[in-house]
């Protein structure tokens, strides 16, 4: 510390999925700085929980994948997503999800080595927090970040101040991040502008230990819908998705209130009696006792950043993306954002990049942000088909039961009705099963190597659902099942990336592009892993996917990022790969002239 300023090479902002992930991957690297947070401590409340395969990926590369799995819900109490009338009542429908489907399986089988868990923010916060406090970061809970100001390019001072003392300090740092969530005062220092889309209303969450296991073996499912057309409710409750937090003993209460009632933050400050007796409802068995543990509100926002990035200060997670839960994106997105700026922001470091190269954070993330606002609430839209057809979206009760009451009928409109609720609920299939818009990133920038290729880039049919498989550049290198000759534990392609270095595969008849790799990774000063993957070669391709997902021939090659993205590849074996290959990277670390 000098002249009363900490001084330190990085400074996080928030220590929520993304900036807690942040600092995990660039701990990986061996960067390590300050983390600041306006919060007490960790998440007190579950918030985030679905962890996708993309973000465990993230995970998987730096050793993080089994602690999470462990303290995760996984397997069979993913398996649906139901609606009924109580949670121990009867049940109207349920949907496979998370991958369970049985006509969905291989789907996710193809796209990765990973598995969908249940990981409430409260379990997730902790473990990314302890890595990097291991790593080597500071971490200061109760300390509020207050302004910025740029004496010089290279330098941001930031002010901030510990909420215990009240005292205020100076931070000097060279890169700044802001992870401070939805209310980002980052944000608001660098005035980026918000693309705001009208928000859907206010949404009440009432955290309740309840112990439902007596009733769970024949409802199994994170995800209940509880509604009941035919009564009345109050206008802040007037449907709710029960979320399995620890099983099966502690669950979030998600309020919706009715879509045609104008309710405001003051109309759901309901009573502690008036809470208790919906959450008693919603159970359906008066001999089971909650306890309600927490209760809140939150907007439902379709908000995202115009950029995220001015200079050396970065914005990520919630700061930028702000949306409902819908297809459980959030904190996977946050993660996401961290592991394609962690390896750059250590390569410019290292001298291994030119700055230039952290222009394409923006560039690559912000689209990605784009549409997974836009696939979160249209999540929620996805569920008006169900709504209408069984009643709920009608004011007057009297329609309401007499809607809900043609489901009974052996007559057309009975069939009529039964069938819209069916298709409707199809229809949501678009969350819980939207592998799509979770593994489909595509990127187009300078860190990415496009100009051999002869053809536009394949835009998938059902770009929400199926998760498009390719190693186009720009994409996500395709996973694969490998193992050695004589077998042993199978492993993944993807393994073989990633872990913060680039990595080039090929396959018989390629010894030259493992040669070239070995000389530019002298001449670049990066190393570039090197691995043929065939017929006796280093690694086996026992089922013969990575023959059939490569799109390259055997002697050709794909080139592979830190963060597992596909930079480049060569169809075929060339002339003079070694000029080549050097030729991509530096192109893609921005080290050209």
């Amino acid at each position: 510390m000098a002249e009363g300023i900490v001084k330190t090479d990085l400074l996080i902002v928030g220590a929520g999925p993304a900036g807690a992930s942040l600092a995990c991957f660039l701990g990986a690297h061996g960067r390590t700085g300050i983390i600041i947070a306006a919060a007490s401590g960790t998440a007190e409340t579950p918030r985030a929980h679905i962890t996708n395969m993309a973000a465990l990926e993230c995970l998987r590369d730096i050793g993080l994948e089994g602690e999470c799995i462990a303290a995760a819900s996984q397997g069979e109490n993913m398996i649906h997503t139901r609606w009924c009338q109580s949670m121990t009542g009867e049940e109207y429908a349920r949907i496979h999800s998370w991958g369970w489907g049985p006509n969905r399986l291989g789907d996710y089988d193809a796209a990765s080595p990973c598995n969908h868990v249940d990981l409430p923010q409260t379990l997730l916060e902790p473990i990314l927090t302890r890595r990097a406090v291991h790593s080597g970061w500071s971490l200061r809970f109760n300390t509020s970040f207050v302004r910025l100001t740029r004496p010089s390019p290279d330098v941001v001072v930031s002010e901030v101040r510990d909420d215990l003392t009240g005292i205020t300090y100076k931070i000097q740092s060279r890169y700044l991040f802001g992870c401070d969530g939805a209310r980002s005062q980052v944000i608001r220092e660098l005035q980026i502008p918000l693309i705001k889309k009208p928000n859907q209303g206010l949404a009440l969450n009432i955290l309740a230990r309840v112990d439902m296991s007596n009733h769970v073996e024949s409802r199994r499912g994170n995800l209940h819908w509880v509604f009941r057309p035919e009564r009345e409710s109050p206008p802040w409750g007037w449907a709710t998705i029960l979320r399995m937090v620890k099983p099966w003993t502690e669950w979030m209460f998600i309020i919706l209130p009715a879509p045609w009632a104008d309710v405001t933050a003051d109309d759901m400050n309901a009573s502690q009696e008036e809470y208790m007796a919906l959450v008693k409802d919603v159970i359906g068995d008066d001999s089971i006792e909650p306890e309600i543990l927490d209760v809140s509100k939150w907007w439902i926002n379709e908000t995202v950043a115009e950029h995220y990035s001015d200079g050396n200060v970065f914005c990520l997670g919630d700061a930028v993306h702000r949306h409902p839960p819908f297809n459980g994106l959030g904190s996977n997105t946050c993660i996401q954002d961290a592991f394609n700026l962690a390896w750059k922001i250590s390569y410019v470091m290292s001298g291994q990049a030119s700055p230039k190269i952290l222009d394409t954070f923006s560039v690559e993330r912000q689209p990605v942000g784009v549409d997974v606002i836009t696939r979160a609430n249209q999540g929620l839209r996805d569920h008006s088909g169900w709504m209408a057809a069984i009643g709920m979206l009608e004011p007057d009760i009297e329609k309401r039961r007499a809607i809900f009451a043609e489901f009974d009928e052996e007559s057309e409109r009975g069939r009529q009705r039964r069938q819209e609720f069916q298709k409707g609920i199809e229809q949501t299939a678009t969350e819980f099963h939207g592998l799509g818009v979770e593994m489909n990133q595509r990127y187009f920038s300078n860190a990415v190597y496009q100009a051999d290729e002869t053809e536009p880039a394949p835009v998938p049919e059902d770009p929400i659902s199926v998760h498009q498989i390719t190693t186009y550049p720009g994409r996500r290198v395709p996973h694969a099942w490998l193992n050695t000759r004589a077998p042993g534990t199978q492993f993944s392609t993807i393994d073989l990336a990633g872990h913060r270095r680039f990595c080039l595969l090929t396959g018989p008849g390629g010894q030259a592009w493992k040669d070239a790799a070995a000389k530019v990774s002298q001449a670049v000063g990066v190393e570039i892993k090197s691995y043929s993957i065939g017929w006796k070669q280093d690694y086996e391709d026992v089922y013969f996917d990575w023959a059939r997902r490569r799109q390259v021939e055997e002697d050709g090659c794909v080139l592979v990022r830190p963060d597992r993205f596909v930079a480049w590849r060569s169809k075929s074996m060339i002339a003079d790969c070694d000029a080549k290959l050097e030729t991509v990277m530096r192109s893609i670390l921005s080290l050209t002239t």
